[in-house]
């Protein structure tokens, strides 16, 4: 009787939990049937859970506090403590190594060497960055990026652009293996340059690359035909990028090492715990902690007693890890984040929640006839949405000035959340214009107002730039090689522009979660 009621029970829960999970296939809201072509063929994927791409760590999120240090030794006051929440994402475990970029290197050059070799130079790293007026590095100008001694080391000579076509080039990659491993796409290394399997075109129906299989169409017009992977299939991994500021701070303190039950035991200053930089492991015990100079002229300590054991660079995956598994977020070198820098990094109004700076929205550019449109390499041409005074929580497409930079924002008469419209009522005309010496109207210069806000002049010989904020500057987070202890600590900000690298910056990616913010 008990074994009868047992399996009961059992069978009882099953019940439940299938219809709690759909797993019947039938809608909850009309009764039809899901991916049934007789019941109209609505597809529903049963990949709810994201799996976790190459190279990546899940990063749980939360609440913390971002910004503040120990000391403000340069008196930036640009980093003034305040709560934020950083949903659940996933980062790179390591700083991208010159064998990753390398890679990259090697399949730019294949893809476009012959055709468009401008594009393939335009990737590569700057091994001249390594140079300074006044030392010998000519060994790393020479090896750094092609000698297999150094494949392991973090990738430097890049800009924050370059490390952008990284990620968009390792998106397409992983995406591409993905499908071939489903048999959806056949392995064909002729596939290159504008026919080159790119991720945005293959999902806007553009790609012409050769196709094994696809996947059944279930719209009964379709006729049984295959269709292309779609976004709602689940099967696609979400663009690698570079992560935003709160996400790497957030990231660097590996805070899931340092609460209990909704408490945080210990305010961390480095991504380990404690205020010393030195092990109190007893097996370990006073080995330095992440590569960084100690002291004028002091980068690796004495021979025979070496400190942190590196004058430069070191690999990627050296030291211990932090609490959530990721390598050298202190020292070794900085790394690229996704922000514009502002010297106010929380302005009143701003979000409390993922808070990032750089917004600028776009789309593809379209033809009523063809679709999408590719430029010259088979990309898909973006451009800036257009702007919508219908919508309540943004009106135009860059962002990247708002609360900042920008007039609308920061007229003493904007009202922008009551719907006041975008007049200037003191000037008498539209905050998008101006009038000339002669009385008539003109469009601003869009970086013209940034420019008075940080007292900026037009960027000429004749009148130089009074400040180095702009919206090229990029921030910059994690102590590196050259740098003091000061730096290592993961609230530390610096800033550096977008076009330029150093050997100092390298970078690594991140990724969306989508769904549950747990890892199942």
């Amino acid at each position: 009787m008990k074994i009868f009621r047992l399996t009961t029970m059992i069978a009882a829960t099953v019940v439940l939990l299938s219809a709690c999970s759909n797993k019947a296939g039938k809608s909850e809201t009309t009764g039809w049937n899901f991916n049934d072509p007789k019941w109209g063929g609505y597809d529903v994927s049963d990949r709810t859970n994201q799996q976790t791409a190459p190279g990546l760590v899940f990063i749980e999120g939360g609440s913390f506090t971002m910004g503040h240090v120990t000391e403000d030794t340069r008196y930036t006051w640009d980093n003034v403590a305040h709560t934020v929440t950083v949903s659940s994402f996933y980062m790179d475990e390591c700083e991208v190594s010159n064998k990753a970029y390398g890679e990259f290197v090697y399949w730019m050059r294949r893809a476009y060497g012959e055709e468009n070799p401008d594009l393939v130079r335009s990737i590569l790293p700057d091994t001249a960055s390594w140079r300074d007026k006044l030392a010998w590095r000519e060994g790393f100008v020479d090896y750094y990026f092609q000698s297999p001694s150094y494949q392991d080391y973090p990738v430097v000579g890049v800009s924050w652009n370059q490390a952008q076509d990284f990620c968009r080039w390792r998106t397409d990659r992983v995406n591409e293996k993905l499908l071939i491993d489903m048999g959806i796409l056949t392995l064909d290394q002729e596939n290159l340059g504008t026919n080159a399997f790119q991720t945005d075109v293959y999902l806007a129906g553009l790609y012409e690359g050769e196709v094994r299989k696809g996947i059944k169409d279930l719209n009964p017009s379709a006729g049984g035909e295959d269709r292309a992977v779609r976004k709602a299939d689940g099967i696609l991994y979400p663009y690698y990028r570079l992560p935003t500021e709160a996400e790497w701070e957030f990231a660097a303190l590996g805070m899931i090492g340092s609460t209990y039950d909704e408490r945080v035991t210990e305010h961390k200053t480095y991504p380990w715990a404690g205020q010393s930089l030195r092990s109190a492991n007893k097996k370990y015990y006073g080995q330095f902690l992440a590569n960084f100079k100690r002291t004028r002229g002091d980068a690796m300590g004495v021979a025979g007693n070496l400190n942190d054991g590196w004058d430069y660079t070191c690999p990627v995956k050296w030291y211990f890890p932090n609490d959530y598994g990721l390598y050298n977020m202190a020292g070794n070198v900085s790394e690229w984040c996704m922000d514009v820098y502002r010297k106010t990094v929380n302005p009143n109004g701003a979000d409390d929640v993922d808070p990032y700076r750089g917004n600028i929205y776009q789309v593809a550019q379209s033809d009523e006839d063809e679709g999408a449109q590719l430029d010259d390499n088979g990309r898909i041409i973006y451009v800036p949405e257009a702007e919508n005074n219908n919508r309540r929580n943004y009106r135009q497409a860059d962002n990247v000035n708002y609360l900042d930079g920008d007039r609308s924002s920061n007229l003493s008469d904007w009202r922008d959340d009551n719907g006041s419209g975008d007049e200037d009522e003191e000037e008498g005309a539209t905050i998008e214009e101006d009038e000339d010496e002669e009385g008539e109207e003109v469009e601003e210069d869009k970086n013209d107002w940034t420019r008075r806000m940080y007292n900026r002049k037009k960027d000429d010989d004749a009148n130089p730039s009074t400040s180095l904020v702009n919206n090229k500057v990029r921030v910059v987070k994690g102590g590196s090689w050259r740098d003091r202890a000061y730096y290592l600590q993961s609230a530390t900000r610096r800033y550096y522009d977008q076009d330029k690298s150093t050997s100092w910056i390298g970078f690594r990616c991140a990724m969306d979660r989508l769904g549950s913010r747990v890892l199942k």
